[in-house]
């Protein structure tokens, strides 16, 4: 019965759902026509917002790039490529395969939004070398991984509700910092994680398709040669000259290598010991590329790493903008804050909870960003709580808040099974040479959604913080 509904889930997706970049553009016209009639702001002023926070995402952009090309490098390198060949022969079967692949990336997720390319890599490995795989399955089984991300080391709502001077401490919508015990520590947030890690891979087991018929890997490849014959150090021998030269000494040189990566590898120890346990985008962006400029050796075979990491990136850098328009026009119509008031206004002491976890999930398809989401409506969130607790201890409105804030993550974060933006990252590993878009991979996430959309508002309002 499972099978059949997720494959049902799977023929309307595929019926009705538009490629990535059309869902932008009418998520875009929905934005615009709702600040239009509810906020009623001029059609001129929707468009110069909408213009204002096109490039507002560029920065963003700019690291997702890096993360996604950086962490795809170390997984080129030869010493993980071993280590995913390693765990790649321990795993047999198709079904073997689906659970693992699920639970390993929700481990890699936990220590990094980055890690899912690493998922990526040893998935697509196994796709290679297994027979009987349904290919955009394994695809869901990846991106559903990729919820670990929100209970982890670089969740973005708690790690900002702990960086000193934040926006909203200068704001003074919070008095002060907190501190991610609140947060990453509490008993609420480890309660998701081993919801996670042990019903997630259970239920994508169970959801598998019976049939691989025609959507293997090998079936769904258009560009035959999309996986390279050659081997990193083999294509950095051959562009060198036939005569010994000084540009070939520098290019394979392991000592220049070496001599930077000490440098990289300095301020890493010097950030985490001044800092503590300080994680955002741009130390891991700095540490994957220390390690893989450490795991590759020379500069040349780092060159040819990146090359052939920054292939099938061109959806992440022309559809972010689009998001970003449409955050703009959230943010600069009202709209947004308008919604974050509405939904606080009938919320109360037991039911905040979930109108917080609602409100992450229902923006989250107009702002797929955590961080840029919680810009728009966390301060009416936090405000409508602090209201709510009035008159009690401090560090109960602390819980309160911090509740509050995870409720709207994890909603942020699990409505993303319904909404391919960040399916984005996934595909230029994953669909490399492939004839796939997000519709054929969308209808698997329907059924896990559900189930883990019940779990979760159960933990937000009865778990113990």
């Amino acid at each position: 019965m499972l099978t059949k509904l997720g494959e049902k889930f799977t023929h309307l997706f595929l019926k009705y759902m538009p490629d990535a970049f059309v869902f932008a553009i009418l998520l875009t016209f929905l934005a615009g026509l709702t600040s239009y009639f509810w906020m009623d702001v001029k059609p001129l002023d929707i468009i110069v917002a909408w213009y204002d926070g096109f490039f507002d995402l560029l920065s963003f952009t700019m690291q997702i790039v890096l993360i996604i090309i950086t962490g795809y490098s170390i997984a080129l390198s030869p010493v993980i490529k071993k280590g995913i060949d390693k765990l790649a022969s321990l795993i047999k079967t198709p079904n073997q395969v689906y659970f693992f692949v699920v639970l390993i990336g929700l481990l890699f997720s936990l220590i990094s939004f980055g890690w899912v390319v690493i998922t990526c890599v040893l998935a697509r490995a196994l796709a290679q070398r297994i027979k009987g795989i349904n290919y955009p399955f394994l695809i869901a089984c990846v991106y559903f991984s990729f919820n670990g991300w929100v209970f982890g080391l670089s969740s973005t709502i708690p790690l900002l509700l702990n960086t000193e001077r934040n926006y909203l401490v200068e704001a003074k919508v919070l008095q002060s910092t907190i501190d991610t015990s609140f947060t990453l520590g509490s008993t609420l947030n480890i309660a998701m994680i081993v919801s996670f890690l042990v019903m997630a891979p259970l239920l994508l087991f169970l959801l598998r398709p019976k049939s691989a018929k025609n959507r293997e890997l090998k079936n769904l490849l258009v560009d035959t040669d999309s996986d390279e014959v050659k081997t990193i150090k083999e294509e950095a021998l051959s562009l060198k000259l036939p005569f010994k030269s000084w540009s070939d000494g520098l290019n394979n040189s392991r000592l220049l290598q070496l001599v930077f990566v000490t440098m990289g590898m300095i301020y890493i120890v010097y950030h985490f010991y001044s800092k503590g346990l300080d994680l955002n985008f741009n130390i891991m962006i700095f540490v994957f590329l220390i390690v893989g400029l450490f795991l590759h050796q020379t500069p040349m075979r780092y060159v040819i790493s990146m090359k052939r990491s920054s292939r099938n990136i061109s959806g992440i850098l022309f559809q972010y903008p689009l998001y970003a328009g449409i955050m703009g026009i959230m943010l600069y119509s009202g709209l947004g804050e308008r919604l974050g008031q509405l939904l606080a206004s009938v919320a109360t002491m037991d039911t905040y909870p979930f109108f917080a976890y609602i409100s992450g999930g229902l923006i989250n398809f107009a702002i797929p960003s955590a961080g840029g989401e919680f810009a728009v409506i966390g301060p009416s969130i936090i405000n409508a709580v602090q209201e709510i607790g009035s008159g009690l201890p401090q560090e109960q409105v602390t819980a309160m808040i911090s509740r509050a804030s995870l409720s709207v993550a994890y909603g942020e974060s699990l409505s993303n099974m319904l909404q391919p933006f960040f399916l984005l990252i996934v595909m230029p590993i994953m669909g490399k040479g492939v004839n796939l878009q997000a519709r054929d991979i969308m209808g698997y996430l329907v059924l896990p959604f559900l189930v883990f959309f019940i779990l979760q508002i159960g933990l937000v309002l009865w778990m113990p913080l």
